[in-house]
């Protein structure tokens, strides 16, 4: 799971979430932002409305929440999410066993040049690479 630092960083760079089931979030306040709530049709059901997206909790242990909307809550991509994010940039994934740990390198086109993103975490390295290739196309 990539961080909040990161989710931030990446929903700064322009990343919109649009949630769907099965999407993990935060509450995006200081305090509350250490718990990770799904989108559920069971739990946490997205509500539209013209004034925009509402995430309602139903019956659950977060009795204290009605809803919160979309715009107080921080998307967590998954790894899956964040490669289809990459795109045709995406290049590859490659696992490499060091001594002490294990790195995994995602290789991305950016700006026509194979730049590559390293970190102990695939979704990290991915969310990373989604970032570069971000500010690469608003630059």
């Amino acid at each position: 799971m990539i961080t909040v630092e990161l989710a931030r960083a990446l929903r700064d760079a322009g990343l919109r979430w649009h949630p769907e089931t099965g999407d993990r979030f935060v509450i995006d306040k200081p305090g509350v932002d250490e718990d990770v709530y799904t989108v559920s049709e069971m739990t946490v059901e997205r509500h539209d409305s013209p004034t925009g997206t509402i995430l309602g909790f139903n019956g659950t242990t977060e009795w204290a929440l009605d809803s919160v909307t979309a715009t107080e809550s921080l998307w967590l991509p998954r790894e899956d999410q964040l490669r289809e994010l990459l795109g045709p940039a995406f290049v590859g994934l490659t696992r490499v066993q060091l001594p002490a740990r294990v790195v995994f390198t995602v290789t991305a086109t950016i700006g026509g040049t194979d730049r590559s993103f390293a970190s102990e975490t695939p979704a990290i390295a991915y969310g990373q690479a989604l970032q570069a290739y971000i500010d690469a196309s608003l630059s």
